[in-house]
């Protein structure tokens, strides 16, 4: 949540107006906030109960121990198997198998950041906006799964991390590589994603932090509000993933990152970049004077 930085800096005479231009903020939103500002702990029980819904979600036959298990997991470390009864007791996240119980219908917890993107994918420079999503795919040793982000401005994947495990580190360690990509010039940068687990945890909020970013959350279930990343996965599934049957996770792994960065990168041209690639629409358009920096 990056509105108590806004508040803190208004309180040292910066004005509203110009730290919510700075940190692309919605200045409404801020106030909105405002008025109704959430706790540490009331954020933080958020960023738990969506860990727990996400769990739910995918293995629904899952009791609130095991689901504990899978938000600890996911990078929630300390929570305790009470709180995850208690979570899911009030949302009527029951177990598939249990006994079925009547209760008001409830919505996911709060996102841990607004949407600030809404369905506008586009910016009009680099480090504006990027969008980052995960997915998985087997091979016979075992699932591997990748965490990509796209700068909407050129459309290319900045980071990229491919792990055995679907981890908080796995974001991580894309957004740092996609912070070293543009030189550490990312502060204000927008990075979009669902409401996935692993966009929730600490770890993912400190490195937004570093790197003086802000985060970004479409709705629970809905594709559309990530689709950017959406149709780039849909390309590497149909070039990569469904291509043939994988025998290591290595050769899934050299597969993937081989394909964006000589297919997707340099040859594959887009209509949105004037039939141009990726690497040729930056070499374009970036000026002389930041190439010769």
């Amino acid at each position: 949540m990056i509105f108590p930085v806004v508040r803190d800096l208004a309180d040292d005479g910066i004005p509203v107006t110009v730290t919510c231009r700075v940190l692309k903020l919605c200045r409404q939103q801020y106030y909105r906030w405002l008025d109704q500002p959430f706790t540490d702990a009331e954020l933080d029980e958020a960023y738990v109960a969506n860990a727990v819904f996400d769990a739910h979600r995918d293995d629904p036959e899952f009791g609130y121990r095991f689901l504990a298990d899978e938000v600890r997991a996911a990078g929630h470390v300390e929570v305790g198997d009470r709180m995850v009864w208690r979570i899911a007791s009030e949302n009527g996240w029951w177990c598939s198998f249990g006994k079925k119980k009547t209760r008001k219908k409830s919505s996911p917890a709060t996102a841990a950041h607004d949407d600030l993107v809404r369905r506008e994918f586009s910016a009009d420079g680099p480090n504006q906006v990027w969008v980052a999503d995960l997915t998985e795919h087997r091979s016979d040793e075992g699932k591997i799964y990748c965490c990509a982000i796209k700068d909407l401005w050129s459309n290319r994947i900045v980071g990229w991390a491919i792990d055995s495990r679907m981890k908080a580190r796995l974001v991580v360690a894309a957004i740092e590589m996609a912070a070293a990509r543009r030189d550490g010039d990312v502060a204000g940068c927008i990075l979009h994603s669902d409401r996935g687990s692993q966009f929730h945890s600490r770890k993912v909020h400190r490195a937004l932090t570093r790197h003086r970013m802000v985060g970004s959350m479409g709705q629970v279930g809905t594709a559309a509000d990530n689709a950017a990343m959406e149709s780039f996965f849909s390309l590497l599934q149909k070039n990569v993933l469904n291509t043939r049957r994988w025998e290591t996770r290595d050769e899934l792994r050299i597969a993937i990152v081989t394909w964006i960065e000589r297919t997707y990168h340099r040859r594959r041209r887009q209509p949105a970049l004037g039939r141009l690639t990726p690497e040729e629409y930056e070499t374009i358009m970036t000026p002389p004077a930041a190439l010769a920096a």
